[in-house]
């Protein structure tokens, strides 16, 4: 059950919608299920001699007196309005029920307290089988204003307690973390202008996977207004320094033709611009990452920093595990970026499901999971897939993700866990995707007989608890492959084996010839290590910064495609 608070101003207006015939002729006998007053609240909907206008009147006693005397001038937001919806496949719930839910509301919110004559007046007004409008007039009978004080917070606690009561689906609770919803308002314009999303949803897509690239806070509203995206940034009155910031989309505009803007913090609590500082620190340009000899390392390097964030979630460090997965989250838009193939728009719907999961109430070292953030900054700017040691970083990520939904799981964290748990899907199918082919053309070609015992014997030797589940997995044939290719690279097979076998415990791997196959992968080479510390470098390095940015188009949709009208 999901309520919706929002505030006003047009009584009338609001009325004129709940008794019509909807937007889209959606509603289906509007009626009141429940008032402050049956008797005294006239319903448009039953009563063919009540008129709106009658009450929007009688709704508005309370405010009338209250305006004459503040001198003619009404309170500002006096209307309070919240639609209450079940959620799909729930029952359906009888007039009697939903009067219920929405007596119980009134009261947790502080509208109409239990025994309180001179509460605020209200009505709730039913036009679809699956949800009821409250609309009050927050003005009581003594010209006081009712405590509303977290009112989304309060309603959505009651709602909880509701479903268990009523036997509907239990939603998630919720913990003041999570981004505003867009309106009914936008959601109407987007699907008038044939969008799949909102211009809020779209612009916080865009900031996410920005922040995640770029260095510096000029770089981030430089490369935002590269995609298109207007930005406003707020000054402080003394320093000038930037206090605040606001985006608009390409061409979305009001009635007026003006931008219509979305402050940081309202696309998302971690978009806001003291937030944005303490993931991106002030850097030099010279300090910015350079082209490296080895591109490779770069996929090699994030990998190792994902295997070392999900040792930080076992550590009992709440704040670095929760900086851990913030940066995790910027990873998965720059793995996306970096990535190339049928895979990865699963790899873009997983980071824009982790966006729920990358914060919670738990304040986020930052500094805890500078690696992470580094080598993912670093990997936006990859040029080409390394193979097999993107398919390693891949099966890096879904593993994270588990340990994520996991770790939210244990602390209470329910909306964060199960937006961990649809990102390890979409990882897990992109995985999939990529290593399937990969997978198959290791075992194709595989060593001959003799050097694929050779290799058993090694697993025997380094791994004797684990070497029967490891052999008769399907992939122990690409292993094979994957060791021979280790062994060319300066490895000692068996050595190699002792040591990624003991990175983390092999016991709860489905799949374990597979696990070790891309933890050796992503293993460096030995010899051309070795030759690349003996040579030296002849020519001087490229700095990043005349690169061209990794986001020069948009994650989800080009501007043009966000081009809207009035």
């Amino acid at each position: 059950m999901v309520p919706d608070v929002s505030t006003g101003s047009d009584t009338r207006g609001l009325i004129v919608y709940l008794f019509g015939p909807g937007r889209r002729d959606e509603h289906t006998d509007p009626h009141i299920v429940a008032a402050w007053d049956m008797a005294g609240a006239p319903d448009p909907g039953r009563d063919p001699a009540a008129t709106y206008t009658q009450l929007a009147k009688r709704l508005d006693h309370h405010v009338d007196l209250r305006t004459r005397e503040l001198g003619g001038k009404k309170p500002p937001q006096h209307v309070w309005h919240c639609p209450v919806r079940t959620a799909p496949g729930d029952r359906y719930l009888t007039d009697a029920e939903w009067a219920e839910v929405a007596r119980r509301i009134v009261r947790a919110v502080g509208i109409a307290p239990e025994g309180d004559e001179k509460a605020c007046r209200w009505i709730a007004v039913r036009h679809a089988d699956d949800h009821i409008h409250i609309m009050a007039t927050t003005v009581r009978a003594d010209g006081r204003r009712p405590r509303t004080h977290h009112d989304g917070q309060r309603a959505q606690a009651e709602c909880r307690k509701i479903e268990a009561e009523f036997g509907l689906r239990r939603l998630k609770s919720g913990d003041l973390t999570a981004p505003r919803t867009p309106t009914g308002a936008e959601r109407a314009k987007a699907e008038r202008q044939g969008q799949t999303v909102t211009a809020r949803h779209w612009l916080r897509e865009q900031a996410y996977a920005v922040a995640a690239a770029v260095r510096t806070e000029a770089d981030y509203f430089t490369v935002l207004q590269s995609l298109g995206i207007k930005v406003k940034t707020r000054l402080g009155p003394e320093t000038g320094d930037v206090i605040g910031y606001s985006l608009a989309a390409p061409g979305d505009t009001n009635a007026a033709g003006e931008p219509v803007w979305y402050g940081g913090s309202k696309l998302a609590p971690d978009l806001s611009i003291n937030r944005l500082r303490e993931r991106l620190p002030d850097q030099k340009v010279a300090d910015r990452p350079r082209h490296v000899a080895d591109p490779a390392a770069l996929w090699r390097h994030t990998t190792t920093a994902i295997d070392t964030a999900r040792t930080v979630l076992d550590s009992g460090d709440d704040a670095a595990a929760q900086g851990h997965l913030a940066a995790f989250g910027d990873a998965l838009y720059n793995i996306a970026s970096a990535t190339t193939g049928p895979h990865r728009a699963e790899l873009r719907s997983a980071a824009m499901a982790f966006n729920r999961a990358r914060r919670s109430a738990i304040r986020a070292d930052h500094e805890a999971a500078t690696a992470l953030r580094k080598a993912a900054k670093e990997l936006a700017y990859a040029s080409g897939e390394p193979g097999g040691l993107a398919i390693a970083l891949l099966f890096a990520t879904v593993h994270l993700a588990r340990a994520a939904a996991k770790w939210h799981e244990q602390r209470g964290h329910e909306q964060q866990a199960a937006a961990a748990e649809e990102a390890f899907r979409h990882l897990q199918a992109g995985y999939q995707q990529a290593a399937a082919p990969v997978l198959a053309d290791l075992a194709r070609r595989a060593p001959r007989a003799a050097t694929a015992r050779r290799f058993e014997q090694d697993v025997r030797a380094a791994l004797p608890d684990h070497a029967d589940r490891i052999l008769a997995d399907p992939a122990w044939i690409a292993l094979t492959t994957t060791l021979a290719h280790a062994d060319t690279a300066g490895h000692n097979p068996r050595r190699l084996l002792a040591e990624v076998g003991t990175q983390r415990e092999l016991d709860s791997a489905e799949h374990p010839a597979e696990v070790l196959n891309w933890r050796i992968t992503a293993q460096p080479n030995r010899r051309t290590q070795a030759a690349r510390s003996r040579s030296t470098t002849t020519s001087g390095t490229t700095s990043m910064s005349a690169t061209p940015h990794p986001l020069a188009t948009p994650v989800a949709t080009k501007p043009e495609e966000r081009s809207r009208r009035r």
